[in-house]
Formats: structure tokens, sequence, C-alpha cells
């Protein structure tokens, strides 16, 4: 049995990653703004802090996985939470209890998501977060931009997808030579709450992607489709597997970019 924790694992992708897990044996911390073992605001560096001295306080042994799952959609309406939320909460958390990794062999899955294939993002963002990590200075620039609208969000919540898959490249040669392996799931469009609030122009473009395992049915996946990856990915069964972008879209990707193999 292991000590493993997850974010965001109150509802959808997160909860049903938790679930699997439990199922297995495993002692689960769930961290969450609600509901959760842990009740923290991730997007915030108090709530960070807080977490990684609560997980240091109830897993003193060592993790033997962490689940960054916690996230926020473009259409939020608040864009720095986007990149609070969706990379800083993320990469700190990560690096602030990396320790607890070290000490078990811990395996550590980030989502990400299969839009940062689709050409969408904003890079200079994703370069800002990736390259100088100002987050002030990043959420002060994302504050300045429409926050309504749509099409600028999205390209935010692209852009920090992006960022986690390539710090999750990054950062992966280095942790392992630590005995602790990184990866990062990129899911499709999934049924949770993210997409159940899309509305008008958003809904449509969620609608009208295709998802080849969904041929003539639902243009929605679901969560337990993402969270047996996720599953697989901080299990041991993963040896071999340390900083890949792993595509669960039901072959989206793999449909609207055929002749791309690496």
């Amino acid at each position: 049995m292991g000590v493993y924790a997850v974010t965001g694992g109150s509802s959808g992708i997160g909860a049903k990653t938790v679930e699997m897990l439990k199922a297995k044996g495993n002692q689960v911390i769930n961290i969450d703004l609600k509901g959760g073992d842990i009740c923290a605001n991730l997007a915030t560096v108090d709530g960070r802090n807080d977490v990684i001295r609560q997980l240091h306080a109830m897993a003193p042994e060592g993790l033997d996985g962490l689940v960054c799952n916690a996230g926020v959609s473009g259409a939020c309406g608040n864009l720095p939470l986007v990149v609070s939320l969706n990379y800083f909460g993320v990469t700190k958390l990560a690096k602030g209890v990396r320790d607890l990794l070290i000490k078990k062999g811990g395996r550590v899955s980030v989502t990400s998501s299969n839009t940062i294939s689709q050409g969408t993002g904003r890079m200079d963002i994703a370069d800002l977060l990736n390259n100088v990590g100002d987050e002030k200075m990043i959420c002060d620039i994302v504050a300045g931009l429409d926050q309504k609208n749509v099409t600028v969000g999205n390209s935010i919540y692209v852009a920090t997808k992006y960022a986690l898959a390539r710090w999750v490249r990054r950062v992966a040669p280095y942790w392992a030579a630590r005995g602790v392996r990184v990866n990062a799931v990129a899911p499709g469009n999934v049924r949770t709450a993210m997409t159940g609030a899309l509305e008008g122009g958003a809904r449509a473009a969620v609608n009208a992607l295709p998802i080849p395992t969904k041929f003539g049915g639902d243009a929605l996946m679901e969560p337990d489709e993402i969270a047996g990856v996720i599953t697989f990915l901080v299990s041991e069964e993963s040896l071999g597997m340390n900083g890949n972008i792993v595509f669960v879209d039901g072959g989206t990707d793999a449909l609207l970019n055929s002749e791309k193999v690496y």
C-alpha cells in the first residue's frame, strides 16, 4: 500500500483518480479548495505553502505518488487565476514535496491538455512561465487582457498547459536521477464541471472536435478514461516511463496531426 496526494480530487478526473488509487489499497490525500482532506487554494502562495506543510506532517515517511490535476479553464473570466492555479499551483507544489517523493522513489503525474498541439496558445506567455517564472509579473500581464473573451482565455489556458508539458520534459531527467519519475497526461474533451460550464461558441467548439473512439456517439470522454492512465503513470508498473506527455484523447491528436510522430 502506498501514500498518494491528489490535487483537485473532489470532482471529475481527480475524483476518479482518488477512487482508483483507493481501490488498490492505497492511502490517498485529497487536496482541493473544498471537500478535501486538505482544503487550500493552490492559486495562492500561502495556500501552496500550507499544503506543503501539511503533506510533510501527514506523510513524514514520504509520498509514493503525486497527482497534480487541479486546474481551471480559460473561460473562468479570471486569467491571473488560470496562470496561478494551472502552472504555479503545479510546479511550486511538486518542488515543495520533492523531498517526500525522493524518500520513496515516488512518481508524479501532471495534467496538461491535448490542445497544446493545436497551435492556439500564447507562446510568449508559455515562454515567460518556463524561462522567467515571475508569477506576479505574468499575472499582471494577463490581467491586462480581455477577461471575458473566450478566445483570449483559451489562449492563456493552452499556454499554461504547454508550459506544464515543457516543465515535465525539462525536470524529468534530473528528478529521475534522484529516483522520482515525472510524466504528464494530455486529455481531450472530458465530461467534467469545467466542460459542463461552457456555453455558446465554446460549447460548440468542444462538440465539433472529433474523438475517434467516440465516433457516432458522445463528443466527450469520461473521467475514468483519463484517471486510469494517471493511475498507471503513478504506479510501479510504469517503471520505464519518464518525461512523457501521454495524449489521452481517444485519438483526436492522431487525427489532427497524423504526420507528427514526435
